[in-house]
């Protein structure tokens, strides 16, 4: 008995002695500290102007800095100029009372920086001197093909060039009819104004919904400036200060349909910051003028008759001046009102197509219904419907109106092809590999036609394995229109936003309408609501898509709102608290896909009940385990984990349990560690390598491996799977390049054994982008790959 007194007091003593020890050494180490971090900061100096040098020089090549690199030397430049205020800081507090304590608080901020500064400078090390790429050719005509700048443009287009000119003129305007041009026009003035240096940045942010998400429109600036923000911090000033530390820059936003709260963004305006422009859009000119006070508005008109035929002509062929044929289409011109967007798209969906087709179209836009979309014309909406009435076959017809219901700006085609295959859209494809070839050839289709565009922005942030083009958008008023398409019979989808306490109590009132009742697809929006119905009461529902931003909180989800939706194939929440999950998931016997994106998660053991899923996805979440009930999936074809931030612990043999499993992406998600074969750490066991050799079926992979040694030397766990696409990254504490867009990449880092190298032969053969860093071993790798 004394003896175990005895042990249990050594450990409590060491339990104190330690941290005492700790807290003592910052003043017996206090001139030491401050010594290495002076130390540590004069080669964050030099590792600060020694990555200056290839920066400068991408810049007078016009190339783009990568982010990361703008943020480090962001980041370094900040710890520079208050190093100099630390050393006053501590100068000043060796002639004060409270010495010992101003030393022990200065040595203990001293240890930690010094710490993050070696970090950063071996951070600045990996960029390997890849600082920058070349930029895409700035597109003038992105809109839509074979878009031209028109005469009647060019006065409009030197009157805003003036005015950005003119140091009195800061906030400005662009007005017109959707589909007339505006988005188009303000890429030509940016592109001019950097081209004339007028601004020493130019910033741009496009199709800004009826529903602004200001959280949205901050990162998207921020990313453009090289700036990223940390967890809570006041996103507003930072990005204020960051936009006035620029002499001179352009803002652009673009479609606005309301007062936007240019404070509450961040942007500097006025005398606030005399340099700084804001150049809006809008559908209305009173949105500009009053709401947002601009100084002077430019009205963007529709193309003048001449125009129109000579954009008419050119897109629908030469065939259309044939004298049989030339009258008929004259006429369906002129119904498209000038408005570029209606003369494409329709002249695209009859190029080719014969003399009686043409007059069969033209009495269809005579006798159009009336629209009551706002800013859109019943001969814009007349020739978009004909345009969708025209496409060949129900595949391409309900993939353009499922990209629709998938919000504002750019559609992810991932996201597209999940939803797709669990609605069973494509006719007798079953395997996920030909529904993607399926998928790109109806989308190549619908960008012919004019009804999808190539995305621009920022969705190269997120690349896929699967798609070159990870995105593709669709026009607003083009959007616009599929939404008033897909609202009517037989479809039934509708697309609400919410916003607000005040919108939440007319969403409970909207759930009694047959509207409500009767409909197969919701798209709903929810802009700071507190609270959703109790129940969502629609029985024929087959797809849900929830997407929720709160400025405070995330949106909470009554517990039996899925009680009375019994049909749900298709659940998307994004954004919301799943804590604790609602039972009534339980009810959804028949969900094949459930997104869970962003969300915040405890505790999701019901999803073990979900028998028929086939797409599940976490990306981005907050989990921080995996339930043993996901082995319970026997369906499952793709497990999307990637960037969970927080997630530790996968159950050994769940993975290997899901047989079906084709896709697999856990890019992003470095807190989990695979373990090696036969490890036990009591309860807590994860998944090792070895379990993916079960997944006889899986075709796609993106994992990080941190530790090499989990392969052992038997293993042919590589040379087994049958993969079309990965990304694996096998090392310690590194991200590779992601400069090169590839469905086969592979990342070495310190394989030190012959093993090892042979472990990966198969891979290094296939890959077509390799990322090596310290091989010891690099003759058998050149060997390997031939």
């Amino acid at each position: 008995m004394v003896d175990i007194v005895i042990s249990v007091a050594v450990e409590v003593a060491k339990c104190l002695v330690d941290p005492i020890k700790r807290q003592l050494g910052y003043l017996l180490n206090y001139r030491r500290n401050i010594t290495d971090l002076n130390q540590q900061i004069e080669n964050l100096r030099r590792e600060r102007d020694e990555l200056q040098i290839p920066v400068n020089e991408a810049y007078r090549q016009g190339d783009e800095i990568f982010p990361r690199v703008q943020e480090w030397l962001t980041y370094a430049e900040g710890i520079i100029l208050e190093s100099n205020d630390f050393n006053e800081h501590e100068r000043k507090a060796s002639k004060s009372c409270f010495y010992l304590k101003s030393r022990y608080q200065l040595s203990k901020q001293a240890e930690k920086q010094a710490a993050k500064i070696v970090d950063k400078i071996q951070e600045a090390r990996n960029f390997g001197g890849r600082v920058s790429h070349r930029p895409p050719p700035f597109s003038s005509s992105a809109s839509f093909k074979d878009y031209e700048a028109f005469q009647s443009r060019e006065s409009t287009f030197n009157q805003i060039m003036e005015a950005l000119r003119n140091e009195d003129m800061r906030m400005l305007g662009v007005w017109g009819m959707g589909g007339v041009g505006k988005t188009t026009l303000v890429k030509q003035v940016a592109q001019q104004a950097e081209e004339d240096k007028l601004f020493h940045k130019v910033v741009m942010v496009l199709h800004i919904s009826q529903t602004p998400n200001i959280t949205e429109i901050q990162e998207k600036i921020a990313r453009m400036l090289g700036l990223k923000f940390e967890a809570g911090e006041d996103r507003a000033g930072r990005l204020k200060q960051r936009l006035k530390g620029e002499e001179k820059i352009l803002v652009i936003l673009d479609d606005i349909w309301g007062k936007l709260d240019l404070g509450e963004i961040g942007i500097p305006y006025g005398d606030d910051h005399k340099g700084c422009k804001v150049l809006l859009t809008s559908r209305e000119r009173q949105v500009l003028s009053k709401d947002m006070r601009t100084q002077k508005e430019f009205h963007l008109q529709h193309l003048s008759e001449d125009e129109a035929w000579n954009l008419f002509k050119k897109t629908a062929g030469d065939s259309v001046e044939k004298p049989e044929l030339r009258p008929i289409a004259v006429d369906v011109a002129k119904k498209c009102d000038g408005l570029p967007v209606a003369i494409v798209t329709i002249a695209n969906t009859l190029r080719g197509e014969s003399v009686h087709v043409w007059k069969n179209a033209l009495e269809g836009l005579r006798t159009a219904a009336p629209t009551s979309i706002r800013g859109v014309t019943e001969g814009v909406y007349s020739c978009l419907e004909l345009s969708y009435n025209h496409l060949k076959g129900d595949e391409v017809k309900s993939l353009f109106l499922l990209c629709a219901l998938l919000g504002d700006g750019d559609i992810s085609m991932d996201r597209l092809l999940q939803f797709a295959m669990c609605l069973n859209l494509f006719e007798g494809i079953y395997l996920w590999e030909k529904a993607i070839n399926r998928l790109i050839t109806l989308v190549e289709n619908l960008k012919a036609s004019s009804l999808l565009l190539d995305h621009e922005g920022d969705g190269d942030e997120y690349p896929s394995l699967l798609f070159d083009h990870a995105f593709v958008r669709m026009h607003d008023v083009v959007r616009d229109v599929a939404r008033s398409i897909a609202s009517k019979d037989p479809h039934r989808f509708v697309v609400r936003e919410a916003v607000g306490s005040e919108e939440a109590v007319e969403l409970r009132e909207w759930q009694r309408t047959d509207e409500c009742r009767n409909c197969t697809r919701i798209s709903l929006i929810c802009r700071n609501m507190d609270e959703l119905p109790k129940g969502l009461v629609c029985p024929k529902l087959e797809f849900f898509l929830l997407n929720s931003s709160n400025d405070d909180a995330y949106l909470k989800i009554p517990d039996a709102f899925f009680q009375d939706t019994k049909q749900l194939r298709i659940l998307d929440l994004s954004k919301v608290s799943l804590t604790p999950s609602p039972s009534s998931l339980g009810f959804l016997s028949n969900l094949q896909t459930l997104r869970l994106n962003q969300c915040q998660i405890q505790d999701i053991t019901v999803i073990g009940e979900l028998r028929k899923l086939q797409v599940l996805s976490l990306a981005e979440s907050n989990i921080e385990q995996l339930p043993n009930e996901v082995a319970q999936l026997s369906d499952l074809r793709m497990l999307d984990l990637q960037y969970c931030e927080s997630l530790e612990v996968i159950p050994r043999n769940v993975i290997s349990s899901l047989s079906q499993l084709e896709y697999l992406s856990m890019k992003g998600s470095l807190s989990f560690e695979w373990e090696a074969e036969g490890f036990n750490r009591g309860e807590r066991i994860n998944a090792c390598l070895s379990e993916l050799k079960h997944l006889s079926g899986l075709r796609t992979l993106e994992v990080q491996v941190s530790n090499p040694s989990l392969f052992p030397e038997d293993d042919v766990l590589f040379e087994n799977l049958n993969l079309t696409r990965y990304s694996i990254v096998i090392g310690y504490d590194w991200i590779p390049n992601d400069e090169y867009k590839a469905s086969r990449r592979l990342g070495l880092r310190g394989v030190t054994s012959l093993y090892m190298v042979k472990f990966f032969s198969k891979l290094l053969k296939r890959s077509q982008v390799l990322d090596l860093e310290e091989l010891n071993d690099t003759k058998h790798v050149v060997y390997e790959l031939d």
